[in-house]
């Protein structure tokens, strides 16, 4: 059975999606993005704070540490960014490095929107 979720410490969902899905004790996370929120036209330094935060709440929320992250997948519009983003995620996988893509993409949802970030999360087994 496949469990939809919607958090509501997240930015309301706006589209034919929800924010996860559980199945067979794992938790895909649709792609996190900054739209909605304070550091949406800003740069992708804050962009990417904002959308760890939100993966740190959807973590707690289920229970789980950044070690049950599996894999992330990143989409983020300008490559060269990435001297600014790999910082980050060293620092908030606090050493726990799950297998992750980088793919740059011509564009996201909102042009100003400049990262989205997918994950899929062990669960214990329910």
């Amino acid at each position: 059975m496949v469990n939809r979720i919607n958090y509501d410490n997240l930015p309301q969902v706006k589209g034919p999606y929800v924010h996860a899905t559980k199945h067979q004790g794992l938790l895909y996370v649709s792609g996190l993005t900054a739209l909605g929120t304070e550091s949406q036209s800003h740069d992708v330094k804050s962009q990417t704070l904002t959308i760890l935060q939100q993966l740190t709440s959807i973590l707690k929320q289920e229970k789980r540490h950044k070690s049950d992250l599996i894999k992330l997948t990143i989409f983020v519009k300008d490559i060269n960014q990435l001297p600014f983003i790999r910082p980050l995620l060293f620092n908030f996988y606090e050493g726990n490095l799950p297998a992750c893509s980088l793919v740059e993409v011509s564009n996201l949802i909102h042009p100003d929107l400049k990262i989205d970030l997918e994950s899929i999360i062990a669960l214990a087994f329910e």
